[in-house]
């Protein structure tokens, strides 16, 4: 079937409409990052640059390190936002663009999120890395998609029972990431949990500032919670949709936290970008590993 103009949306070059991307431009490794500037302290590090362009907030370069073919792209903040990036990213491996038809064998990307994150949890400390074994879905975005299949139903009850969870917001959904992913990238010194991933900076994270918030403990009802070992340890506002959106187009995806806030012991770490530079280039030794 042939997918109309109004639903695919394609620029007067042939590229996807947000990215400005052609199926050539990007590699089967891909780095998101919330922040363009980000990218750059990416691509820094590689050998080269092949291609590399910006339309709004998403920046992609895709280069090679040491070899292995890699694309690096800015998403900016937020649920809505990965729904446009794995969407049309999608599009690019998976759609003939020309005909406007589904190919008939997909491809599965490699999709590995180098963020930065808060933990909620006080053993859990500031400059310390993370990776979300599951993303909890608190924002509602992934409720305008068939999501049968994917979702956790016994963690979602038993969160949804301890926090006392409101029936006027969006049901919980618990998603895995990449099991695969997760033993490429592990080690003694990585800390894992379920990673909660809220649809706005303030109110939805229990931050107040003129505005009352509908559950003023919710935050304190998260560090609680525990179901077969499994914690709620941090809080933002990606991993659960690029979880999500990836199972059901049939990528794997792990998403990476350099933790550098602790909002248990209201501690900051005092220097953000040196934590975040080690987790890059943790993440790309990896890969080439």
């Amino acid at each position: 079937m042939r997918i109309k103009e109004s639903e695919l949306i394609l620029n007067p070059d042939g590229s996807v409409y947000h990215l400005n991307l052609k199926p050539e431009h990007i590699a089967d490794t891909i780095l998101f990052v919330g922040d363009q500037d980000r990218v750059e302290k990416i691509t820094k590090h590689f050998d080269d640059i092949e291609f590399s362009i910006q339309k709004r907030e998403f920046k992609t370069q895709t280069g090679t390190y040491k070899g292995k073919r890699i694309t690096v792209i800015s998403t900016g903040i937020g649920p809505d936002n990965i729904d446009i990036v794995l969407n049309e990213l999608d599009a690019l491996v998976n759609i003939d663009l020309e005909n406007r038809t589904l190919k008939e064998h997909p491809k599965s990307l490699k999709i590995v999120r180098i963020g930065t994150s808060g933990s909620l949890q006080p053993d859990i400390p500031v400059n310390s890395f993370l990776i979300s074994t599951h993303g909890l879905d608190l924002n509602g975005m992934l409720h305008f998609y068939k999501i049968d299949g994917i979702t956790n139903p016994l963690l979602e009850e038993a969160f949804i029972k301890h926090t006392q969870w409101s029936s006027n917001k969006a049901k919980p959904i618990v998603i895995n990431n990449s099991n695969e992913l997760e033993k490429l990238f592990e080690s003694d010194q990585i800390f894992k949990g379920i990673t909660a991933t809220a649809g706005g900076f303030y109110g939805p994270q229990g931050r107040v500032l003129r505005l009352p918030i509908e559950d003023p403990g919710l935050n304190n009802k998260m560090d609680s919670f525990n179901y077969k070992d499994l914690r709620v340890t941090n809080l933002e506002m990606e991993t659960s949709a690029i979880y999500g959106l990836s199972k059901l187009l049939g990528h794997q995806a792990l998403s990476f936290n350099a933790i550098i806030a602790n909002r248990a012991n209201g501690t900051f770490s005092e220097n953000p970008g040196m934590v975040v530079e080690k987790l890059i280039k943790y993440t790309l030794d990896k890969l080439v590993e």
